[in-house]
């Protein structure tokens, strides 16, 4: 049987409708035979990779995962996924959901589930999806391509270097934090022997998580803590919190079907603020990840946040070409700290940072113009005004991909690429006064960060490699890959297909 492909264009409404009846005729006849016959019709394969697993990975994933196992448990793998936990009950059992401890923790009693803890139950229909395939067999329909496991155990195995979408420094300086693919790499910095040089340690610390894009990183304002981003695209975005000193994952946020942005800690340690593609600017408690924060005044991508002085504001940037302002406790909309006239901004907003003691927010993005603003408005908006700017900087070539102040607020610093060439530039924060300017013509640069004394920057992006410059003269300080590379030839091939 097969369906000839014609535009609809061709046909008149009351052939269509002749259509559509006959088609119902047809079906209602079919069905009538196989129920005279007595063969009801079969209930649909569950796909365990297009249905169940989209399920765990939204409610389950987050606080069971080789860097977290809740109760033992692990359910991201589906080999892990049948093997049992602390309770020593079998998570799935084929063939028999009563059995299975999935179900009789998912299923509530009185109202109230024993998983997914301290949140809503799963739905009904959710419920009755995950019965289904574990009564049909629990069988893995997953591609040979998507069954990669990478864990601490199984760290990511590199042929060449990933593109580096973020660096951090801590703020004792006596941490580098790189973004890797499914990781962070953690190298310890020391003073070197010679004045004004450093050392950097070659065998990175390796914090490997669930998400595979790393987009933000950012330390806790006391350096004991590390705040990532990101997540897998268009399946699920994720905020970990890392405890440096134990090296543990301590809170996993599975937050949407999409990558994260621009994480940013308040003042206190207690929130974390992050960007999403849905357009919405949220914050959470750093301790239990409740939503503390949300706010969808943006219109496109949200980018990058930043809290203010006193906490209780968060300002966010986005696509959309704007710099936005939002109280934490209302969650009310304060104001469009950017002019919000046609034209003003040529281009979207990639990055923000605050002065260290004050409420001046820096930000840059697709004119490669940083531009320097006061977060509160001083007289009424009119229109055509850009009244919140305090000094716009020399233009950089390029799209600025990322700024930041250093520890005393004297400076600022910005990254830019162009073309495959990338460029950074450090200025006077109070009069534009260009102090450095370094060409990398080797890669593009899309993130940077101060040493806490100012001595250096540090800088990486598309080809991979971290670079440090001295802010003085622009000496390189140090240059290195910030991922161990592997020979292809090297890496094992993947399981032969049955």
């Amino acid at each position: 049987m097969f369906v000839r492909s014609f535009s609809i264009q061709h046909w008149t409404r009351s052939s269509l409708l002749l259509a559509v009846v006959s088609v119902s005729a047809t079906a209602a006849t079919f069905v009538s035979a196989q129920e005279a016959e007595g063969e009801p019709s079969e209930p649909a394969k569950v796909s365990f990779f297009r249905e169940v697993r989209p399920i765990l990975q939204e409610h389950c994933q987050g606080c069971h995962q080789p860097a977290k196992r809740g109760g033992d448990y692990v359910l991201t793998d589906f080999a892990a996924l049948c093997t049992p936990g602390e309770s020593e009950e079998p998570v799935v059992v084929p063939g028999d959901p009563d059995s299975s401890n999935l179900i009789v923790q998912i299923v509530p009693r009185d109202g109230n589930a024993a998983m997914p803890k301290d949140k809503p139950p799963l739905h009904e229909e959710q419920i009755e999806v995950l019965r289904r395939w574990i009564e049909q067999g629990a069988e893995d329909d997953t591609p040979l391509s998507n069954q990669v496991t990478i864990d601490a155990e199984h760290p990511p195995v590199y042929t060449q270097p990933p593109v580096v979408t973020s660096v951090a420094v801590a703020p004792q300086g006596d941490w580098l934090a790189v973004s890797g693919y499914h990781e962070v790499l953690l190298f310890a910095v020391t003073a070197g022997a010679e004045e004004n040089t450093i050392q950097v340690d070659p065998t990175p610390h390796r914090l490997v998580g669930l998400s595979e894009r790393i987009e933000s990183i950012a330390f806790s304002p006391d350096g004991q803590r590390l705040a990532v981003a990101g997540g897998s695209p268009g399946r699920f975005g994720e905020l970990q919190i890392w405890d440096l000193a134990t090296e543990r994952l301590t809170l996993s946020k599975i937050v949407g079907f999409d990558t994260l942005y621009g994480a940013s800690w308040s003042p206190d340690g207690q929130m974390i603020a992050f960007g999403c593609p849905d357009k919405t600017i949220r914050g959470v408690s750093a301790e239990s990840g409740e939503q503390l924060l949300f706010s969808g005044v943006h219109d496109d991508w949200v980018l990058d946040t930043v809290f203010s002085t006193a906490g209780d504001h968060v300002i966010s940037v986005s696509r959309d070409r704007s710099m936005k302002l939002v109280n934490v406790p209302t969650q009310r909309f304060i104001d469009n700290i950017t002019s919000i006239t046609p034209g003003a901004l040529k281009g979207g907003l990639a990055a923000v940072d605050r002065h260290p003691t004050a409420d001046q927010l820096l930000c840059g993005g697709a004119d490669g113009v940083p531009k320097l603003y006061r977060m509160l408005r001083e007289q009424e908006r009119r229109i055509g005004d850009d009244f919140n700017l305090i000094r716009a900087f020399p233009e950089i070539e390029g799209r600025i991909n990322d700024v930041t102040f250093d520890a005393s607020g004297e400076r600022i610093a910005v990254c830019s690429s162009l073309d495959g060439h990338g460029r950074i530039r450090v200025h006077a924060t109070a009069d534009g006064a260009t102090q450095l300017d370094v060409a990398v013509p080797e890669s593009g640069l899309y993130s940077l960060d101060f040493a806490p004394d100012g001595s250096w920057v540090v800088t990486a992006g598309f080809d991979g490699r971290v670079r440090i410059f001295r802010t003085a003269d622009g000496q390189t300080l140090a240059q290195f890959p910030a991922t161990p590379t592997t020979n292809a030839s090297d890496v094992p091939a993947p399981p032969a297909s049955e």
